[in-house]
């Protein structure tokens, strides 16, 4: 059973996974187009950061972090060998649960064009894609989505 609760970054199953989700991203997009919270950013109070788990095994993270009148989902990323388990689609959940337990309107993320199974996840889960948003207004590989809560 998939078991999604907070966590830390800094535990070491998550660091873990974390780091692998940045070398992907690092090996996909230059540094201008990567927009990924290092483990530290993670930590801050505004991010609610959750991991999934089946048994001690730490399977896949994923964050929210909140802003005045939206939360961005942050950090999903699931390993390789848990793919195609429900393990995002079970985290996805736990981060809209908690973002409509902040009384966030909407929920928004931005995701690099290549990542299709991420792409993926987010339509099947009732994200539409939007105009760039905060910080990303300059992103040139970004596809960005939103969905109301």
């Amino acid at each position: 059973m998939i078991v999604v609760e907070r966590n830390s970054p800094h535990h070491p199953g998550a660091t873990v996974l974390l780091e692998q989700s940045h070398a992907l991203m690092r090996s996909l997009f230059p540094p201008e187009d990567s927009f990924f919270l290092n483990i530290d950013e993670l930590a801050l109070p505004d991010v609610h950061f959750f991991t999934a788990r089946e048994d001690d095994a730490i399977l896949g993270t994923g964050a929210l972090k909140t802003y005045d009148g939206y939360g961005e989902i942050k950090s999903m990323f699931v390993a390789e060998e848990a793919r195609g388990k429900g393990v995002a689609d079970a985290i996805l959940r736990q981060i809209e649960d908690q973002a409509r337990a902040e009384n966030l309107p909407v929920i928004r993320l931005e995701t690099g064009d290549a990542l299709v199974a991420a792409l993926k996840l987010y339509v099947r889960n009732g994200y539409k894609t939007c105009a760039a948003f905060g910080q990303y207004l300059d992103a040139t590989r970004s596809v960005f989505m939103e969905k109301q809560l």
